[in-house]
């Protein structure tokens, strides 16, 4: 599955759980480190995990697992690294 696709996957799974403000940004020309970020915002910290195990889940499901993950026992940032993908899900408030 390459970036695009990913992210695809990615967004998808963050709107079926009514995810916030949900920005991808494509920094693919800006650093070779990853080809997308994508932030969103939770309405708590149980909206905040739900939408990172989401996510987990469709990604592993498709044969895409994540490299990393940090945040989650707190629950009010949490990083997801896809590789080629960067995720930020967090609280209105962290992300300010």
């Amino acid at each position: 599955m390459d970036s695009q696709q990913l992210s695809s996957l990615v967004l998808n799974a963050l709107e079926e759980l009514k995810g916030q403000d949900i920005v991808c940004l494509d920094v693919s020309s800006l650093t070779s480190l990853t080809d997308f970020m994508i932030i969103v915002s939770g309405t708590s910290n149980r909206h905040v995990k739900a939408l990172s195990n989401s996510v987990l889940e469709k990604t592993k499901g498709s044969g895409s697992p994540p490299t990393g993950v940090e945040g989650l026992d707190s629950s009010e940032w949490i990083l997801l690294d896809l590789g080629d993908i960067l995720v930020h899900v967090m609280l209105p408030r962290v992300r300010e």
